[in-house]
């Protein structure tokens, strides 16, 4: 069983920054791929950055240039750095380990202020 907590979210003005983590229990954190998702009001989960075991990352064009997504695999934690930030990043934001068919964290709010 693996379990994904989330943390740092919080209310922004455009422009601030947060950074966002993942905790996740069990042994083969740092063998899998994790991920960071995010859902707005009214819309579909997107995929918002993404990185494997070797570190190799991805980005919605949404956000490239703006968000770096990283992993501390000592302390089985995944983070998201957000710069530059947006009202349209305003949403849910989850995490999401890609062990077996896949666990999901519980979410953090992001929302951000014009």
């Amino acid at each position: 069983q693996v379990q994904l907590v989330e943390s740092g979210g919080g209310l922004v003005q455009a422009g601030e920054s947060l950074r966002l983590s993942c905790a996740a229990s069990g042994s083969r954190f740092s063998r899998n791929a994790m991920a960071w998702y995010r859902q707005a009001p009214g819309k579909e989960r997107e995929l918002v950055a993404a990185i494997t075991s070797g570190g190799t990352t991805n980005y919605a064009d949404s956000v490239k240039g703006r968000f770096t997504i990283s992993r501390d695999s000592a302390k089985n934690t995944v983070y998201l750095q957000m710069n530059s930030l947006k009202p349209e990043d305003t949403g849910v934001y989850y995490c999401k380990s890609f062990i077996g068919t896949g666990y999901w964290g519980q979410g953090t709010q992001v929302t951000v202020s014009s």
